[in-house]
């Protein structure tokens, strides 16, 4: 079996040794090579020659961004007979698709269950999201938003890119000063749009899963959406109001994985959805897979039945 380790040397929750052991581990089962990522979109190009030379797996070792770049990578020509396995072992901040997959959270204790896998030929084919938005084409595997979510990625980006560790105190201090300091919480800007079906208009955050949960707050589940399942379409979970009464709502929802009781019809939540349209009315921040991808005036998300094989 020939496979591909992409490495993020940058994870931030792997150290030099523990990735060692890792790579020692998996070369005593498989026919591998490594490679480090340098830069942004590396994974990308790493994958898609991967698929080109036919390689039966394709692992990484990093957090969300790494495995979606990979994703893209994998999948630039489509999905496909020829497209390599992914297999993931956990090395960032939230880990949310190795996590939402059963992997453990413990990067050593993950090589060895992907191991396990490879040597029961232990697979699974999973759908995908696919962001369409300002001529560019972008897969997910767990998730996109608009709005405050987003806002919140894109400001801990810069955090980062200045030092400071992504921790999950760090992220709920930078979500607190956004909403209370930052983001509009007076003036909606998005309109969810359905084919066949009438257009909502007054939303202030869309957040669409592909998976549950939407992502981790250290041990915590965070899940708007819980029904969302690789094995469905798209869930949306969409606030008409972000007043401090209905976000607290929200949270509450969100933590306990369960119908909020506060009686507002502030929300739309729709689930199984083969394709949504959202526009904005100004410039709103996106997000794929816990990547910031800039502002966008609309985006069209679709699911994308069985379109990934992964080792489990």
């Amino acid at each position: 079996m020939r496979a591909l380790l992409v490495v993020n040397p940058n994870a931030t929750s792997t150290s030099a040794r523990t990735r060692d052991v890792i790579i020692h581990a998996l070369s005593n089962s498989i026919d591998l090579d490594v490679v480090d990522t340098t830069h942004r979109r590396h994974a990308i190009d790493l994958a898609r020659q991967a698929r080109h030379d036919q390689l039966d797996v394709v692992l990484t070792l990093g957090g969300d961004g790494t495995i979606n770049e990979v994703i893209n990578g994998l999948l630039a020509d489509g999905p496909g007979h020829d497209v390599p396995l992914l297999g993931t072992i956990p090395g960032g901040s939230a880990n949310v698709f190795p996590r939402s997959v059963g992997l453990p959270e413990d990067a050593v204790e993950a090589t060895s269950a992907v191991i396990e896998a490879l040597e029961h030929k232990r697979t699974r084919t999973i759908g995908l999201g696919l962001a369409s938005y300002d001529g560019i084409e972008r897969w997910f595997v767990c998730n996109a938003g608009l709005g405050i979510d987003a806002e919140i990625i894109e400001a801990m980006e810069r955090q980062r890119e200045r030092g400071i560790v992504a921790s999950p105190a760090r992220y709920l201090t930078t979500a607190l000063t956004q909403y209370f300091v930052k983001t509009e919480r007076h003036e909606p800007a998005l309109t969810v749009s359905r084919p066949g079906v009438a257009d909502v208009p007054g939303i202030f955050l869309a957040v669409v899963q592909n998976s549950s949960p939407w992502t981790y707050l250290g041990p915590l589940a965070v899940d708007p959406c819980p029904r969302a399942s690789y094995d469905s379409g798209l869930d949306l979970f969409a606030p008409r109001s972000l007043a401090v009464l209905h976000t607290l709502s929200h949270v509450q929802r969100m933590l306990l994985r369960q119908r909020s009781r506060y009686p507002f019809g502030g929300l739309l939540t729709l689930h199984d959805q083969a394709e949504l349209r959202i526009s904005a009315s100004r410039p709103t921040n996106l997000q794929i897979d816990g990547e910031a991808a800039g502002t966008v005036s609309s985006v069209t998300l679709r699911s994308v039945p069985a379109a990934l094989g992964i080792v489990v």
